[in-house]
């Protein structure tokens, strides 16, 4: 069998802690593939799970670790054989299931997609969870019937992972961009090289707003909730959509029925942890085809497995830009 390097989380008294260790391949829960995991990334989640700010980890001990990339090394499931690249994002890995964070995962065949030809491993993870959620959101603004000639489309969280590859899509597909960040000063070039059009301090949205304000955007992704979606919601536009994906500003949601009795203004919940299958496949392959590799580059940082730990609070706290990609193997 052998060992395998991990992040373990542990649990005592003290509370939890957190360290790299040699993990015996015996030791890898039940699935029908078992993958040489060569990329992770860093997503909120992670920082939560890694520093134990929220209930994240279900199960003692526990390798975190939400998504990866890497290549099958055994298989007993149908769609999969030794060889096969293959991403896998969410379906409790980390949670309740051994995650990312290790040179091995052993996994279900029925959560893996293949990795898009177009993109390098690297590539998929510096994407990621973050980036597919981004994908999924605008999914659902498309299905919604928006398009670029609706009107304006804001992005909250803007500098952070969901949000660079957000602004990055949509401007892309010729939206015009309103980013939302709480670092205007420092990250306005930073936005503006991925897209964005227009730059507004999170200030504007994160103090208690009215029940409806005036119509400035047809579309949002909201990666923040709280009162940054109340404000969005309430500055949306007749007839348009906000996606919600993320709870950086907090879980409660301050608003009232205005925007969608008296605009028809819709609220789209995203799911990334166990979003169907046909639906994974459709955002990787848009993902592949509309995610321009410059831009990509350009929010991504590269870290090895053994810093990971220490990068969990800085997401937390929001000092974290873009995407950063653990390389495992």
């Amino acid at each position: 069998m052998g060992t395998f390097k991990a992040v373990v989380i542990e649990k005592g008294d003290g509370g939890q802690r957190v360290a790299l260790k040699d993990i015996d391949e015996s030791e890898l829960m039940d699935g029908d593939v078992t993958v040489r995991v060569t990329h992770s990334t860093l997503n909120y989640k992670d920082g939560l799970a890694l520093t134990g700010k929220a209930p994240v980890v279900r199960r003692w001990p526990m390798i975190p670790g939400i998504d990866f990339t890497g290549v099958v090394e055994t298989s007993s499931h149908p769609d999969w054989k030794a060889g096969d690249a293959v991403v896998l994002n969410g379906w409790g890995t980390g949670e309740t299931h051994l995650g990312a964070y290790a040179e091995k995962s052993r996994v279900k065949g029925d959560w893996l997609v293949a990795l898009p030809a177009a993109l390098t491993p690297e590539q998929a993870m510096a994407i990621g969870t973050a980036g597919y959620t981004a994908m999924l959101a605008l999914l659902a603004l498309e299905r919604h019937g928006l398009t670029p000639e609706s009107g304006p489309a804001l992005v909250t969280g803007a500098a952070g992972g969901v949000g660079s590859v957000a602004i990055s899509l949509l401007a892309k597909a010729g939206w015009h961009v309103v980013a939302s960040t709480g670092r205007a000063d420092e990250e306005a070039e930073y936005l503006r090289g991925l897209g964005a059009a227009e730059i507004i301090d999170r200030a504007e949205l994160s103090q208690p707003g009215k029940p409806l304000g005036k119509e400035r955007w047809a579309a949002t992704i909201d990666a923040v909730g709280s009162t940054t979606l109340a404000n969005a919601l309430a500055m949306t536009r007749y007839g348009g959509a906000v996606a919600a994906c993320g709870l950086a500003g907090g879980m409660d949601l301050p608003t009232s029925v205005a925007p969608f009795i008296l605009r028809g203004v819709a609220l789209y919940g995203i799911e990334s942890v166990m979003a169907p299958l046909p639906l994974r496949r459709e955002a990787w392959a848009r993902l592949a085809r509309d995610l321009d590799p410059a831009a990509l580059s350009a929010m991504t940082t590269t870290v090895p497995l053994a810093e990971v730990i220490e990068r969990g609070p800085e997401i937390l706290a929001g000092r974290t830009r873009g995407r950063v990609v653990v390389t495992i193997a």
